[in-house]
């Protein structure tokens, strides 16, 4: 069992910035992969970035060049940078952890709201 905990939620203005954390336990996070999703009401989660345990990254078309995911296995967490918000980025935000073997964990989320 993994627990996720997401926090760096909050309202920012357009163009205004937020770094989402999530914090993981667990004895073997350096070997997750991570991953950030969002969603808002009526509409599907939908996948903002993700860090394998190599490092490497994949980002969605809507997050690329403004968000930048990164983990740090010391402190069993990864974060999520975003950069120049806009109002379509509000949402919901959930941490995700994909284990070794095929779990998948969720964190509770965190509110990302982007006032124009």
């Amino acid at each position: 069992q993994v627990q996720l905990v997401e926090s760096g939620g909050g309202l920012v203005q357009a163009g205004g910035s937020l770094r989402l954390s999530c914090a993981a336990s667990g004895s073997f996070f350096s070997s997750y992969a991570m991953g950030w999703y969002r969603q808002t009401p009526g509409k599907q989660r939908e996948l903002v970035a993700r860090i394998f345990s190599s490092g490497s990254t994949r980002y969605a078309d809507s997050g690329k060049g403004r968000f930048t995911i990164s983990r740090d296995n010391a402190k069993n967490t990864v974060y999520l940078q975003m950069n120049s918000l806009k109002p379509e980025d509000t949402a919901v935000y959930y941490c995700h952890a994909s284990i070794p073997g095929g779990d998948g964990y969720w964190g509770q989320g965190t509110q990302v709201t982007v006032s124009s």
